[in-house]
């Protein structure tokens, strides 16, 4: 064994420090823990590289470089630990139960939607996905809980636009921003909007309404979900693009609605199609207009608004995930890939359908897009009416 193996040996048994990482990872590490001194690593392999043939140069350049690797060992850990403890949570995650948050009482569509993909995500995941019922405020309540919780991917809010794109221009004094509080996961589902009216009405077209309610301006009744709900800002669409006035008729729930449309006390009714689909199909109600894009799926037989002449009237429901903001975002990847998985599985689908509801997955970076052009368009719309919440 030569001179420079056993000083060697005996300068790594002289350091308690046995990092063993190649010396491009510790020059990165080093770099990015902002002490800048590279330069010593440098200046060491320079000497090594003139003078590799003289001993001492040699043995200093090992002490040195054991010096350098040992003494910076704490700042390598330190800059390494914010890139490894990531990765190794999202290899671990989920690890326990997960918790969806839905503003809504039980029972509703949110509510079952929410619980339709729990039960998917629970044998996608491995783990249980409890859903948790905060109702109150429009989702309000739910919203501020998850703003509030641990970014860790255990508490996740399947929101609906009511909460996170409408709220903040209704309310002055929600104790949340949807923008800087919350992590895009992915949409879940939508359903059009649609206007229904007593089947004994004489008028099968949105044209006709509107043209009645030009020959009867301010007459005609038109109810309403809630001041500020996804109907009411679809019926002010509907109305800017005909140029005509409804009377509006506010409800604090669609069954009323339905009952008092049915029974003759309303002419009209803006609602949610899972809220007037089997009215609509035992014919009790006649669907004269729907304000999505395109024709759902649903009921192809019911055009929009858009293709009767209205335009800028697309109102969708719509509801999605999000996570508090600052969860990582493997596990944002991961859970985004477990929903959308879930989103179409050929049961789920078929149960979704059936509640009347469109399955929408996409990727995190499309619905933080889509929710952006949502809480614009909405705060605008809310603005120039005057609208108010309840």
């Amino acid at each position: 064994m030569s001179a420079r193996d056993a000083d060697g040996r005996e300068g790594r048994r002289s350091c308690a420090c046995k990092i063993q990482m190649p010396e491009p990872q510790l020059r990165r590490a080093f770099a990015s823990s902002g002490v800048g001194r590279l330069d010593v690593l440098t200046r060491i392999r320079s000497v090594k590289k003139t003078r590799h043939n003289d001993g001492r140069i040699a043995r200093w350049y090992l002490c040195a470089m054991i010096l350098v690797r040992c003494s910076l060992a704490g700042i390598v850990l330190a800059a390494l630990l914010p890139l490894t403890v990531p990765g190794a949570q999202a290899q671990d995650y989920p690890n326990r139960p997960i918790r969806l948050v839905v503003g809504f009482t039980p029972g509703g569509t949110t509510d079952f939607v929410a619980r339709l993909l729990s039960e998917a995500l629970r044998g996608l995941l491995g783990q249980n996905v409890v859903v948790d019922n905060r109702p109150g405020a429009n989702g309000a309540i739910a919203a501020e809980y998850v703003a509030k919780s641990d970014p860790d991917g255990y508490t996740l809010f399947f929101t609906t636009v009511g909460a996170v794109a409408i709220n903040p221009a209704l309310r002055s004094n929600l104790a949340y921003e949807p923008r800087k509080d919350f992590a895009p996961v992915g949409m879940a589902v939508f359903n059009s909007t649609m206007l229904v009216v007593n089947a004994s009405m004489k008028v099968n077209s949105a044209r006709e309404l509107a043209a009645l309610a030009r020959e009867r301006p301010g007459a005609i009744t038109i109810g309403i979900t809630g001041l500020g709900a996804i109907s009411h800002l679809g019926l002010e669409l509907f109305q800017a693009a005909a140029g005509v006035k409804f009377q509006a008729v506010p409800y604090r729930g669609a069954s009323q609605a339905v009952t008092d449309l049915i029974g003759g006390q309303l002419d009209g009714l803006f609602g949610d199609t899972p809220t007037v689909m089997e009215q609509v199909n035992t014919g009790k109600l006649k669907a004269l207009a729907a304000t999505s894009q395109d024709r759902s799926d649903i009921f192809p037989d019911v055009p929009t608004f858009v293709e009767q002449g209205f335009a800028d009237t697309v109102a969708n429901q719509w509801a999605g995930t999000l996570a508090p903001a600052g969860t990582s975002p493997a596990v944002i990847v991961n859970l985004n890939a477990a929903f959308n998985a879930a989103l179409t599985n050929v049961n789920v689908r078929r149960k979704l359908g059936q509640a009347g509801v469109t399955p929408s997955p996409s990727t995190p970076e499309e619905f933080g897009r889509y929710l952006e052009q949502e809480i614009a368009r909405w705060s605008k719309l809310i603005r120039d009416k005057g609208i108010k919440g309840e």
